[in-house]
Parts: C-alpha cells; sequence; structure tokens
C-alpha cells in the first residue's frame, strides 16, 4: 500500500478502502470461495495483522464487498430512474432505463455481480445488515410499478393469481400496501419481473444467450419488455431511454 506523503490518520482511513479494492481484484481471480485476509494482506502489502484490524474474519470483508455491491448496483438503478423521471419518461421507458443501468453496472462488475447474484459462497451466511443494500435494487422496481399503477399505465391482468395473497408483510410494506383488484396480485407480478430481471442478467454475464441471439443488448430490451407485459406494463422498444 502506497502511503507516501501521508500522515498515520490519513493512512489508516484509507486502508479499509484499500483493502476492499484488493479483495475486489482477487475476488476476479480467485473467486469469493477463494479469498482470504492472507491472500489480501499479501497482495496488499500489509501484515495480515493490518487486515485483521479493520476486518478481523473473511465474512467480515466478504459482508462489506457484499453491502458495497448492493449499494453500487441500486444506486445506479436509482440514479437511472431519476433521469428518465426528469425527462418525463414513461413508466416503462424508466423500466427499461433501470434494467439496462443494472445490466451495465453487472458487466462493469462481473466479480462482484457474482458474489451476490451467483452460487452461495460456502459457509459463508450474509448478516442481516446486508438486508436494506439488497432491497434497493427491488425498492426501485417496486416504486416504478407503484407509480405505474397511480397514473393508470398497467393493463389488468388477464388471469388473477389464484387463492390468498402469497406475500409476506415485508414485501406488501415495500410496496407501500396492497392494492385493490383487480391489481390485487401486482406486487406478486413485481417479483416475477423482478427474478426475470435477474435470471436474465445471470445468462448474459454468465455467457448462456451469446450462442442463441445476434445481439445481446437487444435480446435484453425485447425479454425485458415480455417480462413486462405479466404487470400489464408497455415497455417502448426502439426508444432511446438512456
Amino acid at each position: 500500500m502506497d502511503v507516501s506523503g501521508a500522515s498515520a490518520a490519513d493512512a489508516n482511513a484509507r486502508l479499509p478502502a484499500v483493502i476492499k479494492a484488493t479483495a475486489r481484484q482477487l475476488l476476479a481471480k480467485l473467486g469469493a470461495g477463494g479469498l482470504s485476509l492472507d491472500a489480501v494482506a499479501r497482495d496488499c502489502g500489509l501484515a495480515v495483522t493490518d487486515v485483521e484490524a479493520v476486518f478481523p474474519h473473511r465474512d467480515d470483508l466478504l459482508t462489506a464487498l457484499v453491502i458495497d455491491a448492493y449499494n453500487e448496483s441500486g444506486g445506479a438503478m436509482e440514479q437511472a430512474d431519476q433521469a428518465a423521471r426528469d425527462a418525463n419518461a414513461s413508466a416503462g421507458a424508466r423500466l427499461l432505463a433501470v434494467t439496462r443501468a443494472l445490466r451495465q453496472w453487472s458487466f462493469d462488475n462481473p466479480a462482484e455481480f457474482t458474489l451476490i447474484y451467483g452460487s452461495p459462497v460456502p459457509d459463508y451466511h450474509a448478516p442481516q445488515n446486508t438486508v436494506p443494500p439488497a432491497s434497493r435494487t427491488p425498492a426501485v422496481l417496486a416504486g416504478l410499478v407503484r407509480s405505474a399503477l397511480e397514473a393508470g399505465e398497467l393493463t389488468p391482468p388477464r388471469r388473477a393469481v389464484p387463492g390468498p395473497p402469497l406475500l409476506l408483510p415485508e414485501a406488501v410494506e415495500l410496496f407501500g400496501g396492497l392494492p385493490e383488484a383487480p391489481f390485487s396480485d401486482i406486487i406478486e407480478r413485481g417479483i416475477v419481473l423482478w427474478s426475470n430481471l435477474i435470471g436474465l442478467l445471470v445468462f448474459q454475464v454468465f455467457s448462456r444467450t451469446h450462442d442463441s441471439v445476434r445481439d445481446e443488448s437487444a435480446f435484453f430490451d425485447f425479454a425485458i419488455a415480455v417480462a413486462a407485459e405479466g404487470i400489464g406494463l408497455v415497455v417502448p422498444l426502439g426508444e432511446n431511454t438512456d
């Protein structure tokens, strides 16, 4: 770690960021399962005790990386949504903008995407403080769907989800309450949209569609438009939402 010209206090303040930056590089090389404090210390040029003073255990470092990844990806979506709203975009155009933003972040940060959406890390259990950052992505989608509902931009579904609501209270709270018929199942449909988005990104980031379609970006937009039909939202394909 280069601390030339920096005071001890400045160096200590920079230490968490330096450790996390090195850990992200190792994520790309070794995967989350291969990450260790010894490896991070070696690549940082630090004693492992210096790393342990900031992140006492590997899981503490992983949690910090998880939180950063959720916050950065959620922040990218929030910024894209704000720009779309400032441009008076329709809800469908906003959806395309925020999902494109998450796609771009995912391709720019494949190791971090894998950390939060790939296979579970052996022997690691994400603590409760990762939940608020992880909620930022569904919160963007929920806010978008809610505003589309309130603006009358949604088409009622042809078939309602049968039976009683399939929701936990947290999902209803995130959405801002349970809508009345004919949109009483819109939260369940929104969760389907969310899961379709993440599944589509997994396919594209891990190169599962590159040998099936000619234009993966165009296919992504098309897939989002198809998924949006499930909530009664029209996505304007062929329009610039950037």
